[in-house]
């Protein structure tokens, strides 16, 4: 942990979301532009039409060894983008030292006769969002999809040890006919699995069409490929490569509208929300002595009264899954809206992604802990 981190995220709560780390750190980002660079060379080299040689296996590992990227590397693009590098003057563009670093890492190969074949044709913003649908995709496939299942697992636990546990149930607030414990847990890991349907079923849209949408210069270099099936095919590919299902969007400006992105982190916010509502009523039945909580020796609840076991592990579930909602509500606001064929008002947006699916983790740890 460190202890001079601006977020708690990576601070404080670095234990529950260092597994985020993988997908929404800069590194990661760059990793994953390397990724989609490298199938859109690859493909390219396999295409009839384009005056660029075939690619013998040996180099198509070439290739594939630059998605290995570690930390040195990832100094080595932040540096041409902020400071230049060796002979490269600083970018003062992301995306553009992306570009500068494969072709300084390919100009050592044999493919050294290709590189001007490296981002030809494309947008940065074609590499950039089947980037992100892949960093989102495997995220919650990998990290957040396990973590949601262990919460639903334990709370259909806790519904089997208490199905026959009698309860007054409230209504508004005051007593009404009888319930039982069982029964009003199963009410929650319910909801929970409707939404993971959901979510399980869901699928991020990616686009590869240029500048404005329009292949233009693809068109213009090669009118007669069929750009748009190979955008579709290469979008499928690189999907199936990460084993995230990725849906083409041919209709777009520069930017895919992230439509995708919205429906997913509605669901996403409909989840936070339904276990807000059990560590609320959890916590009501705690207050209500319904439930107790075990001491743990060594831990103080209150600086002041050693008595209390204060059932702070739901309160900052609550917390930080509300930090997580107000994230994704701002992203439906946001980024379904751009000026024109783009601004980039998205772009700094789309990297606190990472920040929200963080707050939700460490709200699943928290809960997790309390039950």
């Amino acid at each position: 942990m460190s202890l001079n981190s601006i977020s708690p995220i990576d601070g404080r709560y670095k234990k529950y979301t260092e597994a985020l780390s993988k997908y929404f750190s800069e590194s990661a980002s760059m990793k994953y532009k390397i990724i989609v660079e490298g199938e859109y060379l690859i493909a390219l080299a396999e295409t009839k039409n384009v005056n660029l040689r075939k690619f013998s296996k040996k180099e198509k590992r070439i290739v594939g060894n630059l998605y290995n990227l570690n930390e040195k590397d990832a100094r080595v693009i932040n540096k041409i983008e902020t400071k230049g590098y060796k002979n490269i003057k600083a970018t003062n563009h992301d995306f553009k030292a992306i570009e500068y670093y494969i072709k300084e890492k390919l100009k050592k190969t044999s493919l050294k006769d290709i590189l001007e074949f490296v981002h030809f044709g494309l947008t940065s913003e074609d590499a950039s969002n089947i980037a992100y649908a892949l960093m989102i995709g495997e995220s919650v496939k990998r990290v957040y999809f396990p973590a949601l299942k262990d919460i639903v697992k334990k709370i259909e636990k806790l519904t089997k040890e208490n199905e026959n546990v009698p309860m007054l149930a409230r209504t508004h607030g005051q007593s009404a006919s009888p319930t039982t414990f069982g029964k009003e847990f199963k009410v929650f890991s319910e909801r929970l699995k409707r939404q993971l349907s959901q979510l399980e079923n869901h699928k991020l849209e990616a686009k590869l069409n240029g500048a404005t949408g329009n292949y233009n210069a693809l068109f213009i270099a090669y009118p007669k490929i069929d750009w748009i099936k190979f955008s579709a095919s290469l979008v499928s590919k690189i999907g199936k490569l990460r084993g995230i299902p990725l849906e083409v969007n041919l209709y777009t400006t520069q930017i895919e509208p992230h439509d995708s992105y919205i429906e997913l982190f509605d669901i996403l916010r409909r989840i936070n929300y339904i276990i807000i509502n059990f560590n609320q009523d959890l916590w009501r039945y705690i207050s209500d002595n319904w439930i107790i909580q075990r001491p743990v020796r060594g831990e103080v609840g209150s600086s002041t009264m050693p008595h209390k076991i204060n059932p702070w592990f739901l309160e900052n579930s609550e917390g930080n899954l509300g930090m997580a909602n107000a994230l994704f509500e701002f992203f439906g606001r946001k980024l379904p809206v751009s000026r024109l064929q783009r601004d980039l008002s998205d772009s700094t947006v789309l990297r606190n992604i990472g920040t929200a699916f963080a707050h939700s983790l460490i709200g699943f740890k928290y809960l997790g802990k309390q039950l």
